[in-house]
């Protein structure tokens, strides 16, 4: 089975590995030529033209930033075979995936928006994929989702949107978590002990071992911290990507409380102008470790 994907960065190379290494055949366009030669060293097939890659297939991933979803539509829609499964893999806005869903339909074109998440380990341990979409779709193409995600990493989670707005609230958390972790390793640090020089690297090593605060990503900063615990080359700014706003504007509208996103969300505002702390050290390290986001280094 041929699996068109577009958009071949880091998650996009890394679900393509995957594919291959199931027995798919994966033909691939990227507008960077670089990025195509990598598939192709994967043993994928490149094309040059997005023409190309919907004439050989009838299953389309993409992994694309959200601002250019809608172009890519516009661009593959009258290319694309009857009865096409078209998968946005990014982290688009939920509401534009129910359009976009709705517009595919009136061009008989299947669309499931996916929301990935595993980061830059995925490619290893297999990425966590929330489907929503038609139910039927998902069940064709679940041979392919099974092998692109970790085990029991998939699932169809309802009608056209929610696949994306579970992964938005996903997001939410995970702003909230990063958070609550790394004020605690700063009040370590930085608080009545501070003296003692209390290792971080064995606190986060015997909390990963039965303690009920036990996770991935505090098996990250465990790794963080064998590596250094001062990080003083490091700028503590901590960009965003918009689903963290998107999370806190919904519950906003449904009047549900989130306090701790909102925090977040005001702690990563005063990062970038300010330059951080030693909290926001760790949460930009500890981004830059799941999913490869880039962190500021001192001149």
């Amino acid at each position: 089975m041929n699996i068109g994907l577009i958009g071949l960065g880091r998650m996009g190379n890394a679900i393509a590995d995957r594919l291959l290494h199931a027995g798919y055949q994966v033909i691939g366009f990227d507008y960077d030529s670089t990025a195509r030669a990598a598939l192709e060293d994967l043993g994928g097939s490149s094309v040059s033209t997005l023409q190309e890659v919907c004439r050989n297939t009838s299953i389309l991933w993409l992994m694309v930033p959200v601002s250019a979803v809608d172009e890519l539509l516009a661009a593959v829609m009258p290319h694309v075979k009857p009865d096409t499964i078209i998968i946005d893999g990014g982290n688009s806005y939920y509401k534009d995936s129910i359009r976009r869903a709705l517009l595919c339909e009136r061009n008989n074109i299947d669309f499931l928006d996916c929301g990935t998440s595993g980061g830059v380990h995925g490619r290893e341990y297999g990425f966590c994929l929330m489907i929503g979409g038609k139910k039927q779709a998902y069940t064709q193409l679940y041979p392919v989702l099974s092998a692109i995600a970790a085990p029991q990493g998939v699932a169809y989670i309802g009608q056209s949107g929610t696949g994306h707005y579970v992964k938005m609230i996903h997001n939410g958390i995970e702003y909230g978590l990063l958070q609550a972790y790394a004020e605690g390793f700063q009040l370590i640090k930085e608080g009545s002990f501070k003296d003692a020089h209390l290792d971080l690297a064995q606190i986060t090593q015997v909390w990963n071992n039965g303690s009920i605060i036990r996770s991935w990503i505090l098996q990250l900063a465990q790794e963080l911290f064998t590596q250094d615990q001062t990080f003083d080359s490091v700028i503590g700014r901590i960009e965003e990507l918009g689903t963290g706003q998107w999370t806190a504007q919904e519950a906003k509208q449904l009047h549900i409380p989130t306090p701790v996103l909102e925090e977040s969300l005001k702690v990563r505002a005063w990062s970038r102008s300010t330059g951080g702390n030693y909290a926001t050290k760790i949460i930009a390290l500890l981004r830059n470790k799941f999913g490869g986001h880039p962190i500021k280094k001192k001149e």
